[in-house]
């Protein structure tokens, strides 16, 4: 069950009066911030138009009430918030990426509402209803008997979800963080003996049309990834499926320790047509291969050091970030195409590819750079949430002297 500090209610009542004003007074593009087409539409032009929205603009507020912090600093609004009824008429609610963030961040699975009006007023209840998270036994057992960096485990978790969830939730995070480690282990060593339809059965390969779309452009992509679920076997078992893109990806990458873990890794990668690049000295390499239609992957979310990197916002906090991502699409104009990787609880994994990020351009290159960064942070932070037990949290992301 969860604690009841995991619980969150917004309550709101709203004058019929008030909004018929509002829709009256209100030109449309600025009516627009408020209302989504798809409510406007669905309210109607008949008699019951006003109490309609009002309904629905009280279910914004109240859902907003569910964030008073994120709704107090502007990251959220009404236009976040679209109220819908379902095939039986009920209220229900669909989010923006911007608050689906501040759900997940909240652990929160989604929003339920009840809605009703009188000819005065209207008024809505929103309930937050708490994510379940399924700890094996295997995760407690290792959390507390190999600890293994558990003091970088709990306070990289704090640093994200302190402000948001209990203690007792973060701690059992950490928990499923230690058995999806554990499985990833397993999953490592036993992948070379698996047939190849095995490998292919292994792995769910989505929205690959935002890859093809974005390499289409005729410059070559830059893949925005992080240290999500299984990602060298997702990897390879999803990008084999596709032979036509043999030789194509290229991976931008440290060595590992040890060598001969590193030796393996590069080994499988070759094997599978994946290439690899070293995270220094590869300029030359990195635009010939993006000159010849070739995809760059970088793995973007570990610390960078001042002569690689730049302080930027992650998770409200400055990290060092790598630039080198954004000066690449920036002199280039390779769209930056952010995938993600994650296991599905019945053991299989799904790579994901998402819509190739807006180029930020600027008239100071300094700026254009932090704002790019800034960007792909945000979005690795949106990817880290939807599956949080399943990034590597032993990894010091927040190294700066002020931290």
């Amino acid at each position: 069950m969860p604690e009841p500090s995991q619980c969150r209610c917004g309550i709101d009542t709203v004058d019929v009066a008030r909004v018929e004003r509002l829709l009256r007074e209100t030109p449309e593009e600025d009516l627009r911030k408020i209302f989504a087409a798809e409510e406007l539409a669905e309210a109607g032009q008949g008699p019951g138009r006003v109490a309609s929205l009002a309904a629905r603009f009280a279910a914004k507020e109240a859902c907003l009430k569910l964030f008073p912090r994120e709704t107090a600093l502007g990251a959220i609004g009404p236009a976040d918030f679209v109220v819908r009824r379902d095939g039986y008429g009920a209220p229900r609610v669909q989010v923006s990426p911007a608050a689906q963030a501040v759900l997940d961040r909240a652990r929160l699975a989604g929003i339920s509402l009840s809605l009703t009006h009188s000819a005065t007023s209207a008024s809505a209840i929103a309930l937050g209803e708490p994510a379940r998270l399924e700890v094996p036994w295997y995760g407690r057992l290792i959390y507390h008997l190999l600890p293994v960096r558990r003091r970088v485990v709990l306070g990289n978790l704090r640093r994200v979800f302190g402000d948001t969830i209990p203690e007792a939730e973060i701690r059992r995070l950490a928990q499923a963080f230690y058995a999806h480690f554990a499985r990833l282990i397993g999953e490592f060593l036993r992948f070379p003996w698996l047939s190849a339809s095995r490998r292919a059965a292994l792995v769910r390969v989505e929205n690959i049309e935002a890859a093809l779309r974005a390499h289409a452009r005729g410059k070559g992509a830059l893949i925005l990834t992080g240290h999500f679920g299984n990602w060298e076997i997702t990897t390879v078992a999803g990008i084999t499926q596709f032979p036509q893109y043999r030789g194509l990806f290229h991976f931008l990458r440290r060595p590992l320790q040890p060598a001969w873990f590193d030796d393996l890794v590069t080994r499988r990668f070759r094997r599978a047509g994946l290439g690899t690049l070293p995270k220094r000295g590869a300029l030359d390499a990195i635009l010939d291969r993006l000159s010849a239609g070739g995809v760059i992957v970088f793995v973007f979310d570990q610390h960078a050091g001042r002569k690689d990197g730049i302080p930027v916002e992650f998770f409200g906090r400055p990290a060092g970030t790598f630039r080198s991502l954004a000066i690449l699409a920036l002199a280039t104009g390779a769209p930056v195409v952010p995938a993600t990787a994650w296991r599905e609880p019945d053991g299989t994994h799904v790579l994901r590819f998402e819509e190739a990020l807006p180029l930020i351009e600027c008239a100071d290159t300094n700026e254009a750079i932090r704002r790019n960064t800034r960007a792909y942070n945000a979005m690795l932070e949106r990817l880290l949430l939807r599956h949080p037990e399943q990034w590597f949290w032993m990894h010091r992301r927040w190294k700066l002297k002020d931290q």
